[in-house]
């Protein structure tokens, strides 16, 4: 077998719940009896999954493999690998190319994300979450039971971001919450020349753009492209600094929302995300009613 590498590729590590919906089956995984959990998996081996809350972004992002493979996705799970063959099977079944998995029997499967070199980890766990973040990998727990809504935009990849505490650190979302928005505008508008420190997912955005400028290239086969959005509490003058960090950084967004308080559902209702990510429960409540939403655990918000 030739020898596979990981190097220059996005790799996301997802959990079998996230990529399909497998909530009936993790309610008897959650009373303990991991025996009556693998039997109820081993009943239904050969009977397909129905998409989960992430189906439509792996399937998008996969897509990005027309002429060469950027984008490895590889199913990172707490179940045991005897069902881990009914997550293979489903991925056949939807058409989904994903060959490799590790399943880990109820143990935490963090620790995998570092041989993985993934860019993204996403779970319905939130302790595998915030393991992955004080790790140093972007990582979101995904709000399972969200509606799907259908994509209109076949070709393509609609991700959007929240800013702070998400693409970046959450200095400024300090301020804001111990000394109020007069400071936080101040405090801003004082360092609107130097860029913010990165947050948990940065790196994502800065793979993502990658893609998104080989996506873009004529020389391209893939029909798929990428388009991003920072969706934010932030407003004028507090945006500026926003946008000089990726500036500096030399990231690309296509979008820019500067909300200043308002509900981010209705704008994200009319971007289409295929996803969200927030580190704010709040905004991921509205968030999810809209689209497929990861709550990045990361940040003062969550530090309890």
């Amino acid at each position: 077998m030739p020898k596979f590498t990981l190097e220059d590729k996005l790799v996301v590590a997802i959990s079998s719940r996230a990529l399909f919906d497998f909530e009936e089956e993790n309610r008897v995984f959650e009373t303990g009896d991991l025996a009556q959990y693998e039997a109820l998996q081993r009943s239904r081996l050969d009977e397909s999954a129905k998409p989960g809350v992430a189906f439509g972004l792996i399937r998008k992002l996969l897509a990005l493999n027309a002429d060469e493979q950027r984008v490895e996705v590889v199913i990172l799970s707490r179940s045991d690998p005897i069902s881990g063959l009914r997550a293979f099977h489903s991925c056949r079944e939807h058409g989904l190319a994903i060959e490799r998995g590790v399943f880990t029997r109820g143990r935490s499967p963090f620790a995998y994300l570092k041989p993985l070199r993934a860019s993204l980890f996403l779970s319905a766990n939130p302790d595998d979450v915030r393991d992955a973040l004080a790790a140093g990998f972007p990582a979101a727990r995904v709000l399972p039971e969200t509606p799907r809504a259908a994509s209109r935009n076949a070709d393509e990849i609609r991700i959007a971001f929240d800013g702070d505490a998400v693409l970046f650190s959450d200095e400024a979302e300090r301020v804001f919450q111990s000394e109020g928005l007069r400071a936080f505008v101040g405090h801003e508008t004082d360092k609107r020349q130097s860029p913010l420190p990165g947050g948990p997912l940065k790196p994502l955005l800065a793979a993502l753009n990658k893609l998104q400028r080989i996506a873009d290239d004529s020389a391209s086969k893939s029909s798929m492209h990428i388009r991003t959005a920072l969706v934010t509490a932030r407003s004028a003058p507090a945006h500026e600094r926003a946008i000089r960090t990726l500036m500096a950084w030399d990231i690309e967004i296509d979008e820019a929302m500067f909300l200043g308080g308002l509900d981010k559902g209705e704008f994200l209702r009319e971007f289409e995300p295929d996803f969200f990510f927030d580190d704010q429960i709040r905004h991921c409540e509205s968030a999810r009613v809209v689209t497929a939403t990861g709550h990045v655990l990361s940040g003062i918000s969550n530090a309890s």
